[in-house]
């Protein structure tokens, strides 16, 4: 393969890594609802805006073309978010389904 073809698959690969970063990034701040619950600790919350912040600053572990980094650092965030709103017993869309079905008297 020739320079060309290679410039070409690391551009669509750093293109498809943005995307899933970008795609993180949207479901954070759309988590951003689970914060506002009293029930979720200080720690959660301050673990998500810090993630937030790290994608979008120039500062990070490894160069920006990879963005592996940042993807890992939202996904924590996003884990660590609902597993605190599911202890603290927030939820999401299924529970919700599962309510509406099984109505508790």
């Amino acid at each position: 393969m020739d320079t060309t073809a290679w410039l070409i698959i690391g551009a669509v690969l750093a293109l498809l890594t943005m995307v899933v970063a970008g795609v993180l990034l949207v479901r954070v701040f759309r988590a951003r609802k689970l914060l506002v619950d009293a029930g979720i600790p200080l720690h959660n919350k301050a673990l998500v805006w810090a993630a937030v912040i790290y994608t979008v600053s120039p500062v990070d572990l490894l160069p920006d073309p990879v963005y592996l980094d940042d993807i890992g650092f939202l996904m924590l965030a996003l884990r660590s978010l609902h597993a605190a709103a599911r202890a603290a017993g927030a939820g999401g869309r299924a529970e919700r389904a599962t309510e509406a079905r099984h109505p508790v008297p």
